[in-house]
């Protein structure tokens, strides 16, 4: 009886896709949090008139109108940045791209927000893939995405959302992708 055989690194390309867990998110995540918990605890002290915050006394402020306005931004502030630590927290966007030459078959999946469609999970045949298509523009708002078109379907993007992939990157992933799965490359 033969053992069955387990797939070579050339017959599966495996793109893992960063989502949400970036630098940038866990920096505004906790700049808005600390920032929120300083004017919400500002507030408190101009109600209270007990000094909660250690590097300045905010006392002294009327709680009507300036404390209410403080307290107003500062909950909203950590309501905000606890939907960012949310985000992170579930990864939102994060996923892989798969191309399988033994199964036939491209996987792509991404997770989302918490609930009955968390799972964002894209399954096609590899015969039905017709090009490997990248867009390019810069300027004041760049986007440099990767696309892959299907026979009858919508371009299926391929890269992450937020801050666009460095150029030369983008191009090396295309042509990669293009090589591996024997399809045209457009858009370069």
């Amino acid at each position: 009886m033969a053992a069955p055989t387990t797939p070579t690194k050339t017959q599966i390309l495996h793109q893992p896709i960063l989502g949400s867990r970036r630098f940038s998110n866990y920096w505004w995540a906790t700049v808005v949090s600390l920032g929120g918990a300083g004017f919400f605890l500002a507030a408190l002290s101009s109600y209270f008139h007990v000094k909660f915050l250690p590097f300045t006394d905010t006392t002294g402020l009327l709680f009507y109108p300036q404390g209410l306005a403080i307290g107003f931004y500062g909950v909203a502030a950590l309501l905000l940045g606890a939907y960012l630590w949310l985000l992170i927290a579930c990864d939102v966007g994060g996923g892989y791209n798969e191309f399988n030459k033994e199964t036939g078959q491209v996987k792509i999946f991404r997770w989302g927000l918490p609930g009955k469609n968390r799972q964002v999970e894209f399954t096609s045949r590899l015969e039905d893939v017709q090009t490997v298509r990248v867009q390019i523009k810069d300027g004041l708002n760049p986007r440099r995405c990767l696309y892959l078109r299907l026979k009858g379907r919508p371009d299926i993007p391929l890269t992450r959302v937020g801050q666009p992939l460095p150029l030369s990157e983008i191009e090396n992933q295309a042509a990669q992708l293009a090589r591996f799965l024997g399809v045209p490359l457009e858009g370069l």
